[in-house]
């Protein structure tokens, strides 16, 4: 399994993981993206015995984009909270056979999770335990009948982008769970993690990642040289 380094330091590592592969173990038994790092790291430095990685944050399996883990626990610890409290922002793009009603808007939601199923329901109002979950969205192309949208949501629910848009009528292209009728050739689904923006959590200086989407006509058929990536 292919994948490029996109940000190294001795603190923090970021790759872009392509879809289809897990970011973290599961009961499939199915290597993750962690585990391929670690054996990255540990050819490149040179390291005997266990190489320390931390998962700081997780893409859904059929999505790609920047993934960041922590080669230390310090910067574990410190990226959690930067998670937590919420200091960091997360850019997607997105791809969708429908239009949305405004073509940018904030979007709140409540979101509640079904392990079991692994699947989640977005409610226009509070509803038990579900929780309020916002994401701003705003189109940026249309090709034939795909649109693009950039997507930057304000908290991280799981599946949260999927489930809103989809909440709104636009389900994202290949996103059989939340309600697309149009397959991928390779089961991923329109949804490229591209950009991460935080403060450095040791050198406390601006860090901005970025990365390309697959080369696969579902995100060639755009231009994307706008977005500086």
């Amino acid at each position: 399994m292919e994948f490029k380094v996109i940000y190294e330091d001795n603190h923090l590592i970021a790759v872009n993981k392509p879809s289809g592969v897990l970011s973290q173990g599961d009961n499939t038994g199915d290597l993750p993206i962690a585990e391929y790092v670690k054996t990255y790291i540990k050819k490149k430095y040179k390291k005997p015995g266990d190489v320390f990685l931390g998962v700081i944050h997780r893409l859904d399996r059929p999505v790609s984009g920047v993934t960041i883990f922590a080669r230390t626990s310090k910067a574990l610890s410190r990226m959690n909270e930067i998670f937590r409290k919420r200091e960091i922002q997360k850019t997607y793009l997105a791809i969708s056979h429908r239009m949305t009603p405004d073509g940018e808007a904030i979007i709140t939601h409540y979101l509640s999770k079904d392990q079991k199923r692994n699947t989640a329901t977005a409610y226009d109002k509070p509803k038990g335990s579900a929780k309020e979950s916002s994401l701003e969205y705003r189109m940026l192309s249309r090709v034939d009948n795909a649109y693009l949208y950039e997507i930057k949501p304000q908290h991280g629910r799981p599946h949260q982008i999927r489930v809103q848009m989809s909440k709104i009528g636009c389900p994202l292209i290949g996103d059989l769970r939340y309600g697309s009728t149009k397959k991928t050739t390779n089961q991923s689904i329109g949804l490229h993690c591209y950009a991460l923006e935080f403060i450095h959590p040791v050198k406390k200086t601006k860090i901005i990642i970025k990365t390309k989407p697959p080369k696969m006509p579902l995100w060639t058929q755009f231009d994307l040289r706008g977005l500086n990536i």
